[in-house]
């Protein structure tokens, strides 16, 4: 190989390097359309590679483009059938497009290059939940947590299946579970402390469904649900006016919240602020509308 040829490789190589950086960085800033351009450029500079259509899948599916990430984790697959990863978020994009049984499919074909693979046995724990196949999702975060009693997100899912069952006490053994293992080592896991708040609701305990709600917006000040949950609990205690400030927050944070506008219009209209809470009422017809656009 002469020099000039050399040269032009080296170049090659370098162009390369510097666009899958500049990929990477914008997905690590969550500048997702941002790091779809550049996936998209590093794969015309370096050639159809499978981390790369899996940088590309991963980046399409935050940014909420469900059938190109489908068509990206795909290719990734193609190229790489023994990637595990690409397999599972291949699993997550074809559930967010409404291809259940082909997201099934998908993290169980990772599963079966590696039982152990935490990552595809969580997702399709997620996806039996949401199915409401209980019996199928409690046996997949039973086997997480035999594998990791550490496990804080299966023993919180765990404890959702049980109570959808009707196993109360064990779902609230397994709450206090995952409280036990976020309380210092995860800061930033909320989500805990929210499914037991809403637990606690369903039972007529707004008390501790309060504490738990507080403690969820303290960890994750940027969740709308945590607010709504907070203000729901002040609103079942007869708190009406305390309550505004948090349920007014939820409404900042997810102007789409329509069960928020709700709840927030009936306790505007309980507290005589009637121009307020018509205000409200409108914004819930109008996402009441919208929604049904959509269907």
């Amino acid at each position: 190989m002469g020099a000039a040829a050399v040269h032009a490789q080296q170049s090659a190589t370098a162009q390369c390097r510097s666009v899958v950086q500049s990929a990477r960085q914008a997905y690590e800033s969550r500048a997702f359309n941002k790091a779809i351009d550049e996936f998209t450029a590093a794969l015309r500079v370096c050639g159809s590679r499978a981390d790369l259509q899996l940088g590309l899948g991963e980046a399409q599916l935050m940014a909420g483009r469900w059938e190109p990430s489908v068509e990206s984790l795909r290719q990734a697959v193609l190229l790489e059938p023994k990637n595990m990863l690409a397999r599972k978020v291949l699993g997550d994009a074809l559930y967010l497009a409404g291809k259940q049984d082909e997201a099934e499919q998908s993290l169980k074909e990772a599963l079966r290059l590696d039982p152990n693979f935490e990552p595809a046995r969580y997702a399709l724990g997620r996806i039996y939940y949401q199915q409401s196949r209980f019996p199928d999702a409690i046996q997949e975060f039973q086997t997480l947590i035999a594998a990791d009693a550490a496990h804080y997100r299966a023993h919180d899912n765990l404890a959702l299946c049980y109570e959808s069952v009707g196993r109360n006490a064990d779902a609230l053994k397994e709450f206090l579970k995952a409280l036990d293992l976020v309380y210092k080592d995860h800061p930033e896991y909320d989500s805990a402390h929210a499914d037991l708040a809403e637990f606690f609701l369903r039972r007529e305990e707004p008390e501790k469904a309060f504490q738990m709600a507080a403690e969820a917006a303290q960890r994750n000040p940027r969740s709308a649900r945590n607010f709504f949950l907070t203000g729901k609990a002040l609103v079942t205690l007869n708190k009406d006016l305390l309550s505004l400030r948090w349920l007014e927050r939820a409404v900042q944070l997810d102007p789409t919240y329509r069960e928020a506008h709700y709840l927030l219009a009936r306790t505007y209209q309980k507290l005589g602020r009637r121009d307020d809470a018509d205000r409200e009422f409108t914004r819930v017809r109008e996402l009441t509308d919208k929604k049904r656009v959509r269907r």
